[in-house]
Order: structure tokens, then C-alpha cells, then sequence
């Protein structure tokens, strides 16, 4: 059952076109509808609304001088009886039940170039009855609303089977509007299945915005539940990333967790030895060599799915001269470069002028793309070498994405010092976010001047202002949090 919080589909072997409707080239789909997705409810794309309760009846004699215009008595007449030539028997008992849904050819055949090959093309059977077993019913509902009378009514529990059938039936604009609903709700928890769909559907913005998630988010994607429902080739191609930010243990252990789900799938028991069969060639894919020497001894090296030989070799890499050859990778990966955004064009430190005293500094910003921010760059004491205690926040609408409490050293001179979040945080554009810092430490600290309302870094568009939240004097102009450490 499909819910807010998880989607689940068919593992069934999808095709777009069935057997017995047209005998037309459209790529077969290379793996099942993945099972768990995480989508939060967003406002979604839509064109107007499908037909209210309050529609007449199409059982009166004179029904269509009741509604005003076209798109009106196409809405009455979508999955209606009336006048019908065709009858869809849609979806299968095993993933949730029949629905029988009529149809008028001639609204299909306008709206999609497969319906008009089936009705009126040169393969056209004359069938008054067709069944499509591997469409859900709500999805197929969808189509039809679409078709007849425009409407777009996506939700989350729907979106990928709606995605599916606008595939199906070559139905551009749906799929598009799928996809951009798709992209607003892409998180962290529902990043990699929502790249295995991608790849599916072969859906490439959506891969690379997919991309961007996973590379910056790493280490919360691969815990996510949904990350043991991909499929093998996208695991692979997960495992081959470069520019992941996160420990390869985490991945090792991400890794562990889709096999042992990939033996359930298979109905197999999930000892050491059917993970190993179930990886294949994704073991090896794994950079093992590149953890520290503590985090193999206490992680892969235990675990059970290295061989002995493996992981007396691998032992034997960390500390022999001449070491073995190794069928992993031994480097580490690159990781993403961080951006930084400096709001200030100098810095100066007065007597008396910069203190602390545990009051926050803040300040508010918005950017025109997606970032994930990772910390702030913050000044240090003017006074000498000092060590403060900070804690960061940073909050959309008085509620707290992401906050940090540690201590960072200053060195006395006036360059910026990183502190960063445990895992970087998505921001998306159009919308105000306050970036907060209350230290402890020294009083005396620089400071900045000649601040900037509107900076660019890269292709992103920084804009400023003043958060009421500033109770140290912090603002535009001037003072703490000189910058944003950003992955974009």
C-alpha cells in the first residue's frame, strides 16, 4: 500500500507497449518500479482541477446543456459509460486489484500518438475490451484526466505509476509534469530510488538533480531504508562515484544492508555467503583499502563478507612493504571541492569593539539555486591565539534544519575558521534561511565591514538581509558570519 512516507510497486517486469495492443518500438524497461520512496508532500504542478462532486448527471436527457464549455463535457464523460466504445481492464489482483475503466477512443487517439496507432492505425483490431495489467488503476486514471480535460492531480503516493504510463502511452507533457513534481520533493531519504527510476524511465535532469543529492548527502542517503530497494546496475553506479561526501565505511555498510535485502528479494538466506553472490562484481567496488587501518579491523574485516584470504591480504596492504595486489580500489575518493560564499570585502578588529558575551549573530539569506550548506566560516579573536565554543544553527521559518555544537581554534589573525554541520544541508531557492553563531570564548574577535547584499559564487545567486534573530550586532553591513561553506 502506497503511503506518504514509503511508494511501493510491482517488482514485476514492466514493458510499455503490451502484446496484445501495438506492435510499436518503445524501450523495454530494464528493471521493477522500486518498493520504498520517501516523498514529502509538496505543492504540486497542475492545470485545473478535475470536475467537481457537483457535476450534473450524464443521465439527463438534456445533460449537455449543463456545463459551459468543452473541457467541461470532456470531464463528464471521463470514465463514464456513457457513449464509451472501449473498456480498459486495468491493474492485477496481486499488487492491489482489477479496475474495469471505460474509454472513448477518440479522446485517447487525440492526446497520445500509441492510443491513436491502436484505434486507428494499420495494426487496429477493432477490440472493445483491452487489458493493461502492468498499470495501476489510479495511475491510468490520471492519463485519462489528462487527456480529457487537462487536469494534473499528482500525489505522492501515484507519481511514479503516473510517471510510468505517461511513458507508456508517449504522453510528453504528463511525464515532464511527473518529473518536476518528482524534483520538488527530492531528498536525501528518497535520492537513489529515485535515481534507479531515472534510469528507468531514462529521465536525464532528473538524474543529474538525483546526483547532486547523493554526492553532497551522501552519508544520509546511503542510511536511508530506500537505498536497499535500488537495483543492482544503480548500485553499481553509486558505488563507482567519485565525488561521494561520505566514509567509506558508511558505503561498506550501505553496501551490506542492500544484500542482505537483495537475498530476501530473492528468497534466500542471508548468510555471508549469498550477500557475496547476490554483490557480484558491486564488492569490488567498495574502496576498502582506503578506510584507516581501525575502521577495516573493526568493520569489513568482521563482518564476515570478505574472504580470509581478502582480508588477510588487505591487512597485509596496510602494513607490509611490499604489498599485494588487491582486487579493490585502494584510493580514496575525491569528494566534492566546498564553495564559499564571503559576504564582507574587509575585515578589522577596534578596542573594545567586537564581543561576544553568548549573544547570537545572524543572518538571513536566499539563493536562485539548490545548495547543500555544509558550515560557516567565522572570525576568530584579534586579541591572540584562543580557543572558542560555538554553536551553529541554521533555520527556515523558525525551524531548525540542521545545528552544531563543537570548539574551533583561532590563531589570532584574521582569516575565517570552518565549522561545519555533521552532514550538509539542502537549501532550495525562492525562500528565506537564517544562518546563526553563538561563541564563547575570547571577547575580542574581528570583525567584518563593507558587507555585500547580493553575492554570486560560481552560478549561485547569494542575497542578504538582516535577521531579527541578531542580537550582537551582526547584519548586511557588518560583523560575524563572514561566510557560507556550501556543496552546489
Amino acid at each position: 500500500m502506497y503511503t506518504d512516507e514509503s511508494m511501493h510497486a510491482s517488482h514485476t517486469r514492466m514493458q510499455y507497449i503490451d502484446d496484445d495492443e501495438v506492435n510499436q518500438e518503445v524501450p523495454e524497461n530494464k528493471a521493477g518500479v522500486s518498493q520504498t520512496m520517501g516523498i514529502s508532500r509538496q505543492p504540486r504542478p497542475r492545470l485545473p482541477a478535475p470536475r467537481p462532486k457537483s457535476m450534473h448527471s450524464t443521465n439527463e436527457l438534456n445533460w449537455q446543456s449543463n456545463y459551459t464549455s468543452v473541457k467541461e463535457r470532456n470531464a463528464a464523460m471521463c470514465n463514464n459509460d456513457l457513449m464509451a466504445d472501449v473498456v480498459f481492464i486495468v491493474g492485477q489482483k496481486s499488487t492491489g486489484g482489477v479496475q474495469r475503466i471505460p474509454a472513448h477512443k477518440y479522446n485517447l487517439a487525440t492526446g497520445s500518438s500509441v492510443f491513436f496507432a491502436m484505434f486507428y492505425g494499420g495494426l487496429a483490431d477493432g477490440k472493445t475490451e483491452i487489458a493493461i495489467p502492468d498499470v495501476e488503476p489510479a495511475a491510468f486514471l490520471n492519463l485519462l484526466k489528462y487527456l480529457y480535460y487537462d487536469a494534473i492531480d499528482l500525489e505522492p503516493d501515484t507519481v511514479l505509476a503516473t510517471l510510468y504510463v505517461a511513458k507508456k502511452y508517449i504522453v510528453p507533457y504528463l511525464a515532464k509534469a511527473c518529473v518536476q513534481f518528482l524534483e520538488t520533493s527530492l531528498n536525501a531519504k528518497n535520492a537513489c530510488v529515485l535515481l534507479s527510476q531515472s534510469r528507468l524511465f531514462e529521465e536525464h535532469e532528473l538524474m543529474l538533480r538525483c546526483w547532486e543529492v547523493i554526492d553532497a548527502q551522501a552519508e544520509e542517503a546511503l542510511k536511508a531504508e530506500s537505498f536497499a530497494e535500488i537495483d543492482h546496475e544503480t548500485l553499481k553506479t553509486v558505488l563507482l562515484r567519485e565525488t561521494l561526501h561520505s566514509q567509506e565505511t558508511s558505503i561498506f555498510e550501505a553496501t551490506c544492508r542492500w544484500a542482505e535485502a537483495e537475498c530476501v528479494r530473492r528468497d534466500l538466506e542471508p548468510t555471508n555467503q549469498n550477500k557475496r553472490k547476490v554483490l557480484g562484481s558491486a564488492l569490488y567496488l567498495v574502496r576498502i583499502p582506503s578506510m584507516k587501518l581501525e575502521d577495516f579491523a573493526n568493520g569489513p574485516a568482521q563482518s564476515g563478507i570478505l574472504t580470509l584470504k581478502e582480508t588477510n591480504n588487505i591487512f597485509l596492504w596496510y602494513t607490509a612493504t611490499h604489498k599485494p595486489q588487491l582486487p579493490f580500489p585502494v584510493k580514496s575518493r575525491v569528494g566534492l571541492r566546498p564553495f564559499r560564499c564571503h559576504r564582507f570585502q574587509s575585515s578589522a578588529y577596534r578596542s573594545n569593539q567586537w564581543r561576544y558575551r553568548g549573544r547570537c549573530d545572524s543572518i538571513q539569506f536566499s539563493i536562485d539555486k539548490r545548495i547543500f550548506v555544509a558550515g560557516f566560516g567565522l572570525y576568530g579573536s584579534s586579541n591572540g591565539s584562543a580557543e572558542y565554543r560555538v554553536k551553529i544553527e541554521l533555520k527556515k521559518n523558525g525551524i531548525i534544519l540542521g545545528e552544531k555544537t563543537t570548539k574551533f581554534f583561532s590563531d589570532g589573525s584574521s582569516n575565517t575558521f570552518p565549522v561545519m554541520f555533521e552532514n550538509p544541508i539542502q537549501v532550495e531557492p525562492d525562500a528565506f534561511y537564517t544562518a546563526s553563531a553563538i561563541l564563547d570564548g575570547a571577547e575580542l574577535s574581528y570583525f567584518g565591514q563593507e558587507g555585500m547584499a547580493e553575492v554570486q559564487v560560481g552560478k549561485v545567486t547569494f542575497q542578504y538581509q538582516c535577521s531579527s534573530d541578531s542580537t550582537n550586532g551582526t547584519g548586511v553591513q557588518g560583523g560575524q558570519i563572514p561566510e557560507i561553506i556550501f556543496y552546489g
